[in-house]
């Protein structure tokens, strides 16, 4: 099972939405950012940050959907038999990071399949704020950012 998933850090991300519009190119042939698997949610004017499965380990997704629409694969990724989901949105309601999204010109809910391990959003982001990695290896990256930002507050505090 694949632990790889797409992280953001938030410190980069300027909230454009280019990962939401590679997605839905790729996934859907078009380019409309509402059939994207992967959010970018804005808390301005502090933060943006784009927001994609995480893959639980015991995915409460999964658990709560009445009709079966979702398998988790054995890479760990969720699966969405379009056919069987019925856009009630427990799945939506269940996910508690928010990467989950309903896709309405098919009625049926969106989650990121990491597109063959080669996420398109990671290659195009601009700003290079997503990537594609394991929690140890997103640290190190992140912990950096972290250090930069405070570095930064503490030159222009009086």
């Amino acid at each position: 099972m694949s632990n790889r998933f797409i992280i953001c850090d938030p410190d980069k991300c300027l909230g454009c939405q280019i990962c939401e519009f590679a997605c839905s190119a790729d996934k859907g042939k078009s380019c409309d950012p509402l059939s994207s698997c992967i959010r970018v949610v804005n808390l301005e004017p502090q933060a943006s940050m784009a927001i994609a499965c995480v893959l639980c380990e015991k995915a409460p997704c999964v658990a709560s959907c009445p009709t079966k629409a979702l398998l988790k694969t054995e890479r760990g990724t969720i699966e969405v038999e379009e056919e069987k989901c019925n856009g009630c949105k427990w799945c939506i309601a269940a996910c508690k990071f928010g990467a989950i999204t309903l896709d309405p010109s098919k009625n049926a809910v969106s989650i990121c399949d990491l597109c063959d391990d080669d996420p398109k959003c990671v290659k195009l982001c601009p700003f290079e704020a997503i990537f594609y990695a394991t929690a140890e290896e997103a640290m190190p990256k992140l912990r950096w950012s972290a250090i930069g930002q405070l570095l930064q507050e503490l030159r222009s505090t009086p």
